[in-house]
């Protein structure tokens, strides 16, 4: 029996579906390039794929938004790849690279990280619906595991990984990321920065030091955000306990 035209699915609708999910597989591929790197020792390969998984992670759902191309199974997908890509690829990197000649310790730790991830992925999915689109409830993934890869990026790059101590910087990374990414520390989301809306020229110049930062120096540039980034939400925290701080006064009476 053939099918009628009226319930064959366009051309156009059948890639619309594809063009999101291309760049998510995208992202799968770059998580599991850095795994590959890291078990090859080329751990600086491995943190770029990491922050190129990242770029991909965040392209998709905006096509998917630009695209009306949303879908359940996109959603999936999604939080797949990012739990190869930010989640099992950076405890694995940070094993490989120094964690594993610290014993037991090393790998647990890297399991924090591993564990922290899939913990933040599967409470992101649940409540998608029921919080507020301004904030994400814990560190996101993305940004936990640039923690851990800029570390490696920065260390390949200027040559700190022959600094003594230099695995335990590494250790409280990887246990800072893993914690903070379950907690319920808010931070920033940016979606409501829209780029169709007007600014003050002066933004456009903030951009173009910015880029000639990023271009200067990617690994310390990127490094630094996302260490402010992530410190940003417990500087928030502290400033909402303190305006909820009683007064002195109150308290000795």
């Amino acid at each position: 029996m053939n099918i009628s035209d009226q319930e064959k699915p366009s051309l156009r609708r059948q890639g619309i579906y594809l063009l999101p999910n291309s760049f998510t597989l995208a992202a799968l591929f770059a998580g599991f390039y850095a795994i590959v790197q890291a078990m090859n020792l080329n751990f600086e390969h491995a943190a770029v794929a990491i922050f190129i998984a990242m770029i991909l992670d965040g392209l998709d759902g905006r096509v998917a938004r630009l695209t009306h191309s949303q879908s359940a199974f996109g959603a999936e997908f999604d939080s797949l790849s990012d739990m190869v890509s930010f989640g099992v690829a950076p405890a694995l990197i940070a094993y490989e690279w120094m964690l594993k000649d610290m014993g037991k310790l090393g790998w647990m730790i890297a399991f924090i990280h591993c564990a922290g991830a899939a913990l933040r992925l599967a409470r992101f999915n649940t409540m998608a619906d029921s919080t507020d689109k301004r904030w994400f409830i814990g560190l996101p993934s993305p940004a936990a595991a640039a923690l851990i890869a800029g570390l490696v990026w920065i260390c390949h790059a200027y040559g700190y990984e022959k600094i003594a101590g230099m695995q335990w910087v590494l250790l409280g990374f990887t246990a800072f990321s893993g914690i903070t990414m379950v907690t319920n520390v808010k931070y920033w989301s940016f979606k409501e920065i829209h780029l169709r809306r007007r600014v003050p020229f002066v933004m456009l110049l903030a951009l173009v030091v910015a880029l000639m930062l990023l271009m200067s120096e990617p690994p310390l540039v990127l490094f630094g955000f996302f260490v402010c980034y992530a410190l940003s939400g417990y500087v928030m925290a502290a400033m909402v306990l303190l305006r909820k701080k009683p007064p002195v006064e109150a308290l000795s009476d």
